[in-house]
């Protein structure tokens, strides 16, 4: 480990929205925080729209309302999503989800990726004790049972006494720490893009699983929706070269025209389908959060919630070392930290895939098993009332 060096007490790599919002958790608790972020700074404050619309839990919403990130949000800005829909194929069977008449507001809200992102930096920057350490390249990075370091090419060495990585799900802090992580590669491609219709969706989001390929249909604020087709990688390629009008007409048969005429509103964004889920949460002075720990296929929309909970996790942990007079980052709290996020990560995550694995294959055992789970779904009461619950806790 360096000599000298400047010091704070948290060094967090990544500054994407579970990176700033542990920053802006921990400032709360009145520790100083350095952000260490490859991108430059014109980035991390304006980032480009990449297309995703993020499905956010009432909890990850009081999570951001709590920083101030939420602020002047209203329905053009986080689309309240109320009732779910989930289709098999030609199927009459489906799952459907309702917020209900319980005063418990929508199943959650679709808000913009850029918009989250673009909120947390402003608070952060209102933030005396974060430090925005932009534009940097890590060069080296180092954890021991006393303290963690990092060396960018502009600062230098910077020590504390936690060392967070925040870095993605393909995180190269996680890879430089020695934790090991199992990924799964559907080698599938999402293709995301938005798009006006001319019948109303009425805050219903709809996933339907057909053969040989999965299309959902989230709304928008007014008559759009956000489109996420997954398809074969392959096949994405071709997708993404047609004409729009070649496109559009493609989208409106396979959604069986249930949202009108479909048009095409902004360009078609690419992402690989890929899960992973750190073997370890935890190293000496170390810890993971976000996609860096757990980065979940997007089925069941919980991989951005689970960073925004995970984040929490850690600096409730953290703020018992507070409590109990110790120095951050102690073995107990970091321990706490990774039972507290396994429990609640690892189960859904191989569910997630399983789900993924089962509405993705077009054999007819698939079919079938998907005919059955979807019937025995639909008749089930108390299990759609505990999606409905998960959803808003």
């Amino acid at each position: 480990m360096p000599a000298g060096g400047r010091h704070c007490d948290v060094l967090v790599v990544g500054a994407g929205p579970a990176g700033l919002s542990l920053a802006l958790s921990l400032a709360a608790l009145g520790l100083h925080v350095a952000v260490v972020e490859r991108q430059d700074q014109a980035a991390i404050a304006a980032p480009r729209d990449d297309g995703r619309e993020i499905a956010l839990t009432h909890g990850s919403m009081r999570i951001l309302r709590a920083f101030g990130a939420a602020e002047g949000w209203g329905p053009e800005e986080a689309a309240p999503i109320r009732a779910a829909q989930v289709l098999n194929g030609r199927s009459a069977r489906f799952l459907n989800f309702r917020a209900g008449a319980d005063g418990c507001g929508p199943l959650g809200w679709l808000v913009a990726n850029h918009r989250i992102r673009r909120a947390l930096y402003r608070c952060a920057r209102a933030e005396p004790r974060i430090e925005l350490l932009c534009g940097r390249r890590i060069v080296e990075q180092a954890a021991d049972a006393r303290r963690a370091a990092l060396r960018t090419e502009a600062d230098g060495w910077l020590t504390a006494s936690l060392l967070v990585a925040a870095d993605s799900r393909h995180s190269e802090t996680r890879r430089a720490l020695g934790i090991s992580a199992r990924m799964q590669d559907f080698g599938r491609t999402m293709l995301v893009m938005r798009a006006a219709h001319t019948r109303p969706h009425a805050g219903t989001a709809l996933e339907w699983f057909d053969h040989g390929h999965t299309i959902a249909a989230l709304p928008l604020h007014g008559e759009r929706s956000s489109i996420v087709l997954t398809v074969p990688a392959a096949r994405a390629e071709r997708l993404a070269a047609l004409a729009p009008a070649q496109f559009e007409q493609r989208l409106n048969r396979w959604l069986s025209h249930r949202l009108g005429a479909l048009r095409l509103c902004s360009g078609i964004h690419r992402y690989p389908l890929v899960a992973v889920h750190a073997d370890r949460f935890v190293g000496p002075r170390f810890a993971l959060v976000g996609d860096a720990a757990v980065g979940m296929h997007p089925v069941t929309a919980h991989g951005f919630n689970f960073g925004l909970s995970g984040q929490g996790l850690l600096s409730a942990a953290l703020a018992g070392d507070l409590r109990a007079g110790r120095a951050i980052g102690s073995d107990s709290a970091l321990a706490l930290y990774q039972r507290q996020h396994r429990r609640r990560t690892w189960p859904l995550y191989h569910a997630t895939n399983a789900i993924a694995r089962l509405y993705s294959g077009d054999s007819s055992p698939a079919r079938l098993a998907r005919e059955v789970t979807m019937g025995l779904g639909a008749r089930i009461a108390p299990f759609r009332r505990a999606v409905v619950r998960e959803l808003r806790s």
